[in-house]
């Protein structure tokens, strides 16, 4: 008695178009946001270190610092610069999801879907771009706690502002989290990265008079220009004096020439797209 041979079922994959690849962006940043959403603990905690800066730390400094900021709060002071940090760490912690679903396997299924590498790191990228302005968001809703007015212009520029920034840090998480392949090594990458870009970025203190050394460095980081863009904003909407906004607010300078904002605004969206599309090469040629 001869074995059944089992029927061959034929399996027929659809061909990639743009839609195709636009529901696989939409499938992944989707499931970055749901899982965010979830995840009450991380939304909360995230909030703890912004609102430390903003209520603990600039309001105990305000007396050592009273005759230097022209009657100008701290805390209106560091607001623009906190909020640039609160995206950056959530843009990088969001980032990391790409390693953990490595680690987890779920990346494998996603390497069997007939879609593009790049559809899945430019899902993973606006995933933790909505992530990060999100949480950027949430602050912005203090603004009057901090002597910032609810202004229509002001906000809404705050508010492109954030997409572009939170867009840029979060593209350089997922490049970093491209080149890793353990949890534990990208989190001592983002501890590394971290601090040291927040501290040389002016968010906490003013771009002048630094001493030369220090003025170089925070010229080549990146985030100081994503800071400067968010206070010169902000400052420009404060009835404050000519004296305050040209000490606390005076822009980045190149050998004394101040950079303008569209060319700030450029210097932040090249660098996102550029580590964007490190990132897709990188994805796409280890995975």
């Amino acid at each position: 008695m001869s074995a059944a041979v089992p029927a061959v079922v034929a399996v027929r994959v659809p061909e990639r178009t743009w839609r195709s690849e636009a529901r696989a962006v939409r499938a992944v940043w989707w499931r970055d946001l749901v899982r965010w959403a979830d995840d009450r603990v991380r939304i909360v905690t995230a909030l703890v270190q912004p609102l430390l800066f903003l209520f603990v730390l600039a309001p105990g400094l305000q007396t050592l610092s009273a005759a230097s900021t022209d009657g100008v709060k701290l805390t209106t002071f560091m607001f623009p610069g906190v909020i640039c940090m609160a995206m950056w760490f959530s843009g990088m912690i969001s980032s990391s999801s790409l390693v953990m679903d490595r680690e987890l396997g779920f990346m494998r299924e996603l390497m069997v879907a007939p879609v593009r590498r790049s559809s899945i790191v430019m899902g993973k990228c606006l995933g933790g771009t909505t992530i990060a302005a999100s949480q950027g968001v949430i602050l912005l809703a203090l603004a009057g706690l901090v002597h910032v007015p609810y202004e229509p212009l002001l906000l809404l520029g705050i508010l492109g502002l954030q997409l572009l920034i939170a867009f840029s840090v979060t593209a350089l998480g997922v490049m970093v989290a491209t080149t890793v392949r353990q949890a534990q090594t990208y989190t001592s990458v983002m501890q590394a990265l971290v601090f040291p870009v927040i501290f040389l970025s002016g968010a906490l203190y003013p771009l002048s008079g630094l001493p030369g050394w220090l003025r170089v460095l925070t010229r080549l980081n990146p985030l100081t220009y994503a800071v400067d863009l968010m206070r010169r904003l902000v400052f420009d909407h404060l009835d404050i004096s000519d004296a305050a906004r040209d000490r606390l607010a005076p822009g980045v300078t190149w050998w004394g020439w101040t950079v303008p904002t569209a060319v700030e605004v450029g210097i932040v969206l090249a660098l996102g797209l550029a580590m964007l599309a490190v990132a897709i090469r990188t994805f796409t040629r280890t995975e």
